[in-house]
């Protein structure tokens, strides 16, 4: 057993959805929107910081990346396919319900990289504006991971000494920077692997 854990955070894409805006869904819109992948990628790159920590919006972002020149279809379009990159993960959501469920449980937030147009659509898309009680979006704070401010941050918010805080995430360097302030992690590959760790911080039965 290891805990007691009073806040429990979890990234979300990779977690609980798909990711929102990765490599995989930028190829998959770039694909449907005819783009030059290269020159498309490399102005992402430019901006994709600002873009999550909402530096700038969706609008500008769009104008850096996609409409510096005409194409035959509008930012309406274009946003609906990047809205329409998210899937849920139903089992990884079933255990998220059993934790939230639990009388006297943990306290639960997000604590993810995402900009401030899709993280408030998939928030809202996927129902986890009423799953978790905190929200430590990138887009809020103005900073993402690994920097290791926004764990400062969200610690701070959340009110709790690192290792009270269990921290949910798909990605090695992510959770790397959370222990390192003493935080506890799991990293997650699939929703059995996550029940079996809340199992053993005795956060479900």
């Amino acid at each position: 057993m290891d805990g007691p854990y009073r806040v429990v955070l979890f990234d979300v894409g990779g977690v609980l959805l798909s990711n929102g805006w990765d490599t995989a869904a930028r190829r998959a819109c770039a694909a449907e929107a005819n783009l030059d992948w290269d020159d498309f990628q490399r102005r992402h790159a430019l901006v994709a910081e600002a873009f999550e920590t909402d530096a700038i919006g969706i609008d500008e972002y769009l104008q850096r990346t996609v409409f510096h020149v005409d194409r035959p279809f509008d930012r309406t379009d274009f946003i609906r396919h990047m809205e329409n990159q998210s899937e849920p993960f139903p089992e990884s959501l079933k255990v998220l319900d059993e934790l939230a469920s639990r009388p006297g449980g943990p306290l639960l937030g997000v604590l993810n990289n995402e900009s401030r147009h899709l993280n408030d659509y998939r928030l809202a898309t996927f129902g986890l504006r009423d799953r978790f009680t905190v929200f430590l979006s990138s887009c809020y704070l103005g900073l993402r991971k690994p920097d290791e401010r926004i764990y400062h941050t969200a610690l701070d918010i959340v009110g709790v000494p690192p290792p009270a805080c269990l921290f949910i995430d798909d990605r090695d360097l992510n959770l790397e920077c959370a222990r390192d302030l003493g935080m506890a992690t799991h990293r997650f590959t699939d929703a059995s692997g996550l029940r079996d760790r809340l199992r053993d911080a005795e956060l479900l039965p």
